[in-house]
C-alpha cells in the first residue's frame, strides 16, 4: 500500500520560496490502479521522487507498506519504479541493463528472460545497445526493469510515452493484470483518456495541490467529461495561484 499524507516540498526560503507540492494526500490500496493526473509542473514528478527516496519532503510523509522507501530492506524486491525511461546507460545492451539490475536486487538471471517476454522485447532487441532504442522500446525496457524483482508495488511515471496504439493496449492489459494479482499500481500521466480507461481511482493535481480524487464515475457523475473537469480544475488552480 502507498500512503501519502500532507506531503509538502518547498525550495528556497523567504519571499522567493517556491512550493512545489502543498499538503498532497492520497492512498493507493493493493489490487488497485490509481491514475495520478496533472499538467506539466503540477507536482507529479516531485511527489514520485519523494515517494521513491530520491528527494526529501519539507513536511508530511510518503510511505510504502508503512515505511519510507529508504527504510525498505531491499527496495527493488518491494517496489518497481519507472521514473525516467532515458535514465539508463546508452552504451549497454538491454539485456546487460537487466542483468546488472538483477544482480543488484538479488534475483536470478532467469527472471531477466521472464520480464523481457512480458514486455515484448525480443532476444535480438535485448542484445542491441540502448542508444539504438526508440522511446517506446526504452519504455518497455524500463517497465521490464520495474517488474524484475516481482514487486508488490509499481510506480510508473508516463509509461505510455512513445508507445504506439498497440503498445498502449498492451500496457493497459499488463497493468490490469498486475493489479488483479493484488499489486499496488500508481500511474502518473497527462494522458487523460488512457488513465480513465484503466484507473480504479484518479487523483488530479494542479499547482502542487490535490484538486479532486475519486473513482472515474464519481468524478464525472454530473455528466461532465473527465477532460472538461480536468481543464476546469487546472485552469481555476492557475488563476488562484496568479
Amino acid at each position: 500500500m502507498i500512503e501519502i499524507n500532507e506531503l509538502t516540498k518547498c525550495y528556497g526560503s523567504g519571499p522567493r520560496q517556491v512550493v512545489a507540492i502543498d499538503r498532497v494526500t492520497f492512498d493507493v490500496e493493493p489490487g488497485t490502479i490509481v491514475g495520478f493526473l496533472g499538467p506539466n509542473g503540477a507536482g507529479k514528478s516531485t511527489t514520485l521522487r519523494i515517494l521513491c527516496g530520491l528527494a526529501d519532503a519539507t513536511s508530511g510523509h510518503a510511505l510504502i507498506g508503512g515505511s519510507p522507501y529508504r527504510d525498505l530492506p531491499n527496495p527493488g524486491s518491494t517496489v518497481g519504479a519507472l521514473l525516467d525511461a532515458s535514465a539508463v546507460h546508452p552504451g549497454r545492451t538491454g539485456i546487460e541493463t537487466l542483468k546488472l539490475a538483477a544482480a543488484t536486487i538479488g534475483v536470478g538471471r532467469d527472471r531477466v528472460d521472464t520480464v523481457l517476454a512480458a514486455v515484448g522485447l525480443t532476444k535480438a532487441e535485448a542484445r542491441r545497445r540502448v542508444s539504438t532504442y526508440s522511446l517506446g522500446m526504452r519504455q518497455r525496457l524500463g517497465i521490464a526493469q520495474a517488474l524484475l524483482g516481482d514487486p508488490d508495488v509499481l510506480i510508473l511515471d508516463e509509461p505510455a510515452n512513445g508507445l504506439d496504439p498497440q503498445g498502449i493496449v498492451w500496457l493497459r492489459r499488463l497493468l490490469r493484470r498486475e493489479a488483479d494479482a493484488g499489486r499496488t499500481v500508481l500511474l502518473s500521466s497527462h494522458q487523460l483518456h488512457e488513465v480513465e480507461e484503466i484507473a480504479d481511482r484518479i487523483v488530479i493535481v494542479g499547482n502542487g495541490r490535490v484538486l479532486a480524487q475519486g473513482a472515474p464515475d464519481e468524478l464525472t457523475r454530473g455528466g461532465q467529461s473527465l477532460e472538461d473537469l480536468f481543464l476546469e480544475l487546472t485552469i481555476n488552480a492557475q488563476r488562484t495561484a496568479a
